[in-house]
């Protein structure tokens, strides 16, 4: 499908993510990943930070209000609490939490895992989508969740490379 795959192997694609768990027969699945030059321990907090904001493209998903570019001190994510926060409106439910390794959450019907690899001073911070969208409309959804994943992703890399 077009727009299923930006910057992950081969192997990152065949894993086993925690929103698998939750959609037993996806029309949708779609897979991104980074490189983060820091720590799971460091990236974290950002990752589990989406819950404030979408940090995509804040003009799009966020009524031009910008994503916060500083660490909040918010408590640990919780299974049942919203899952992100677009146009200052909650969305979604998280799922299943384990810190500093995954986050996963559901927005209307589609579950998203972030999940953080260590790979010695750096971290893989992969990301997938599922859905059992109608399979006219998952091509669609597919391209869109790349472009304002793509940036979401960028933007927790540079945020948590900061220092």
């Amino acid at each position: 499908m077009i727009g299923d795959r930006w910057n992950v192997s081969d192997d990152e694609v065949a894993r086993h993510y925690p929103c698998d768990d939750f959609v037993t027969a996806p029309t949708l699945q779609a897979w991104r990943g980074v490189t983060v030059f820091a720590t799971p321990e460091t990236l974290w907090p950002w990752v589990s930070q989406i819950r404030l904001a979408p940090y995509s493209y804040d003009w799009i998903d966020n009524l031009g209000r910008r994503s916060p570019r500083r660490l909040m001190g918010l408590p640990e994510p919780v299974v049942g609490e919203h899952f992100s926060t677009a146009a200052t409106r909650p969305f979604g439910r998280i799922h299943a939490v384990e810190r500093p390794n995954h986050l996963t959450g559901e927005i209307m019907g589609a579950y998203i895992s972030y999940v953080l690899e260590p790979q010695g001073q750096s971290t893989r911070l992969l990301m997938k989508l599922v859905s059992g969208t109608s399979r006219w409309a998952a091509p669609w959804l597919s391209v869109g969740d790349l472009v304002m994943a793509r940036r979401q992703l960028l933007n927790l890399k540079a945020l948590a490379e900061r220092r």
